[in-house]
């Protein structure tokens, strides 16, 4: 009976040390690495996820930071083309003639410390497309908006923003109806 009670108070002295242990750990605190305007700097890998109306496309893409200019090397111009060529095999032609765009996105940064994290305002230049259906070249002009700040976000390192196509025009007429191109980069991390 001596040996039980001497092992019940061994069991219920383990418990409670262990209970101490874990609530001591309690007390460590996450201390993020403040956010510098150069942490924006650098490659990314991101999810685009493109709409217009209810069609979806998602698909990964690089590009880089710099100096308030972020460089896509090959940026995704299937859904404008495919806008104005309605017909899928002649769209897909002119995309392959087209071959990989390259657009500079400029913002300017600003520190939001209270959030760490540095928030982006974009100012998108138009996107001019040559691109040629039945023998001929049409050139289109995208307008390009963001509607919304981009944000670099200090606790997971990454870098999230969107852009819309909100107006083209083709040899100068405006196409209508038209339904607005959103790009929109919910995460995307450093290479």
């Amino acid at each position: 009976m001596k040996k039980l009670t001497v092992l019940k108070s061994l069991v219920v002295a383990m418990i409670a040390f262990l209970g101490f242990s874990l609530t001591s750990c309690n007390d460590e605190r996450y201390e993020p690495i403040p956010v510098k305007l150069s942490d924006v700097d650098g490659s990314y890998k991101a999810r685009l996820v493109t709409s217009q109306g209810n069609k979806f496309n998602e698909k990964i893409i690089e590009f880089k930071a710099k100096d308030t200019i972020i460089t896509f090397k090959d940026f995704p111009v299937r859904e404008i083309v495919k806008t104005i060529i309605t017909d899928p095999v002649k769209a897909d032609t002119a995309l392959a003639h087209i071959g990989k765009i390259e657009y500079k996105l400029d913002y300017t940064s600003k520190i939001n410390t209270s959030q760490n994290l540095v928030e982006l305002t974009f100012e998108p230049k138009t996107l001019a497309l040559q691109i040629p259906v039945d023998g001929v070249t049409k050139n289109a002009v995208v307008k390009l908006v963001a509607k919304q700040k981009g944000f670099f976000v200090g606790y997971d390192w990454s870098l999230r923003f969107g852009l819309e196509a909100e107006k083209i025009t083709v040899d100068g007429v405006e196409l209508t109806p038209y339904q607005t191109i959103k790009y929109d980069v919910p995460i995307s991390v450093k290479n």
